[in-house]
């Protein structure tokens, strides 16, 4: 039996989120879309900015991984993440606010630093961009990571932020070699467009020999395959990749297996902040596909999830809110049958 079903491994940041106009954007030489690596006087000289002309909406624990592990937990599935968070408030609040949600954590994820803090900058049309002082995530390495969880777990996840990282890129080359010695399927996210321009070869040593599931937007797939189309992207990630979901914002999704490929519809709601909307469609398709929906319910599930994530403010829904929705869908399934 798995002591977990989804052992994830991550960066562990406190958001800052603010909604900007474009303006502010472009007078910071802030590309839309986009996350930015800073060091600690860049990010505090733009918080300093962010209050002074810009709106305040909240704080937030947050991490790509983190918040996909969120979605699987209150879901209904069993989690531990492994993060490195400074001896501080914020990793504190951090670790807490996991533990709360029913993730399984290790104190070896507590060293002597400062956590980690995004500033994630919502401008009107709803898109997120981020700054990102990484503090001490930037040096996570396998001393921060329990790794016993791991060799009894279904599914291991990896968040693409890490490919900035050469100790966390050891560290996950290390959990990978695990999760193959026991059977454990791996999971990847290519997590940002700015990852793939910028840390194209951290990548692509995550990606290794592939993983069974990967995930990205199109423009990630089209980037990182250094094509112009979807078609051609498509086959270029099958080449080593067993399954790959490739998201379309409103549009829906395209799911793509070694046999088959088929599209799902998006959902129409207000879009009011896309901060962690992959992040919850990726941890809701884990949860179905583990639970052993097929890969098109999975799918709208996760659209289900994500689009209600995009409707308001923060990176994730409250606990009660995931189980509520999957009440919701599991209703509308069976209506359809």
């Amino acid at each position: 039996m798995a002591t977990v079903d989804l052992f994830a491994i991550g960066n562990a940041l406190i958001d800052q989120e603010f909604k900007v106009s474009n303006e502010f954007l472009t007078q910071q030489g802030l590309p839309k879309g986009t996350m930015h690596l800073a060091d600690g006087e860049t990010q505090a000289n733009l918080y300093q900015k962010l209050q002074d002309t810009q709106s305040y909406k909240g704080q937030a624990s947050g991490g790509s991984a983190a918040n996909t592990t969120v979605a699987f937990s209150a879901l209904g599935g069993t989690a531990f993440y492994g993060c490195r968070v400074g001896n501080d408030e914020l990793g504190r609040i951090y670790l807490d606010g996991l533990n709360e949600a029913g993730i399984t954590t290790t104190t070896q994820s507590i060293s002597e630093g400062v956590t980690g803090t995004c500033m994630v900058l919502i401008s009107p049309d709803s898109e997120r961009t981020m700054q990102t002082y990484l503090g001490i995530t930037a040096e996570l390495s396998d001393e921060q990571i329990d790794f016993e969880p791991l060799k009894t777990a279904k599914w291991l996840y990896i968040e693409g932020y890490l490919s900035t990282s050469d100790s966390a890129r050891v560290a996950v080359k290390q959990a990978r070699e695990l999760a193959k010695a026991h059977g454990v399927k791996i999971a990847l996210s290519l997590s940002d467009p700015a990852m793939v321009q910028y840390a194209r070869q951290g990548l692509v040593e995550l990606l290794d020999d592939g993983v069974d599931l990967l995930f990205c937007n199109e423009q990630e797939a089209l980037m990182f395959t250094e094509t112009d189309n979807l078609d051609a992207a498509i086959e270029s990630l099958k080449l080593k990749n067993q399954h790959i979901v490739i998201t379309q914002g409103a549009k829906g999704a395209v799911i793509v297996d070694q046999a088959h490929r088929f599209h799902v519809n998006g959902r129409a709601v207000e879009a009011v902040d896309t901060n962690g909307a992959g992040d919850a469609f990726s941890g809701a398709f884990l949860y179905a596909i583990n639970a052993g929906l097929s890969l098109e319910a999975a799918a709208q599930l996760a659209i289900l999830i994500s689009s209600e994530v995009v409707a308001q403010y923060g990176p994730r829904l409250s606990v009660d809110n995931y189980a509520k929705l999957f009440e919701q869908f599991q209703k509308a399934q069976q209506e359809c049958a």
